[in-house]
């Protein structure tokens, strides 16, 4: 079967102060099929969402290239659609035309009346029908981030990029916004790459979970397989002897990642008091 998402040997690295370069990514290797959902995990400064940017086409690899689909990805494409933390909503819209603005741009060639169509299906899908004409200013947190999810979503893209998606939410919202998203993408079989730091939804959500090393010259330090059906239920999932392994994997990796971090300000003089 051909990989929907190739990513071959892809470093990234910039010009540093020194003259020198400071390397973030290096050999960075992944294949995944299509409807796979695939959650990044690793410390602050790993390089997680620089390889996000750079499979959406806005960041540029060093060396190395990103496949979606057969196509290398050379510059941002609706195929692939981008959720951010922050919303990333225009406040003087309402969710309707937030909404309207991506569908009406990427589907032009679609009569109005079915754009129409598709931005109310998906303000409903989110649970957001009646809150359509408010603006983000009007919404809470967890409402924003629906719209923004309902912006992506409407425009059916091939590849669907999470960068930490829920991480600015409370708990009970982010765990409705949990179960929101994998309804979705088990419905539309949509392909998913997200960054997160919480190991718990990255279990909730993920068919395999990629681990990268502590930077600078991050890797792929270890991906670790989520045997769990595609149909999951929180409460179901944590009683299930396997999570708690999975769960214990997960953390001792990031836990001896933070070791390793400790060990290496040790060794510079200048940096221990800091540490």
């Amino acid at each position: 079967m051909q990989n929907f998402v190739a990513i071959h040997g892809v470093n990234k690295e910039y010009p540093a102060s020194n003259g020198e370069k400071h390397i973030i990514l290096k050999d960075i290797y992944l294949e995944i099929q299509q409807g796979d959902f695939i959650s990044l995990i690793g410390h602050s400064g790993c390089g997680k969402s620089t390889l996000l940017n750079i499979i959406a086409g806005m960041e540029k690899a060093s060396s190395g290239y990103v496949e979606v689909d057969g196509t290398r990805v050379k510059k941002p494409g609706a195929e692939r659609m981008m959720v951010f933390q922050n919303y990333s909503l225009l406040p003087w819209l309402s969710a309707w035309d937030n909404v309207a603005l991506a569908v009406d741009k990427v589907l032009s060639h679609k009569p109005k009346v079915e754009r129409d169509r598709i931005v109310s299906t998906h303000l409903e899908m989110v649970g957001l029908k009646d809150a359509a004409r408010k603006k983000p200013g009007q919404l809470s947190g967890g409402m924003k981030q629906r719209v923004a999810l309902a912006r992506a979503l409407a425009i059916k893209p091939k590849l669907l990029l999470l960068d930490e998606p829920f991480g600015a939410l409370d708990a009970l919202t982010r765990k409705s916004l949990q179960a929101e998203l994998m309804q979705i993408c088990n419905q539309a079989h949509i392909t998913t790459i997200m960054v997160t730091h919480d190991v718990d939804e990255a279990l909730l959500l993920s068919d395999r979970v990629v681990m990268l090393t502590n930077g600078p010259a991050a890797h792929i330090g270890q991906i670790v397989d989520i045997p769990f059906g595609r149909s999951r239920v929180p409460s179901e999932i944590i009683d299930h002897p396997l999570y708690h392994e999975l769960r214990h994997e997960l953390l001792n990796f990031l836990h001896h990642q933070q070791q390793v971090q400790y060990q290496e300000v040790e060794k510079i003089p200048s940096l221990k008091s800091v540490a």
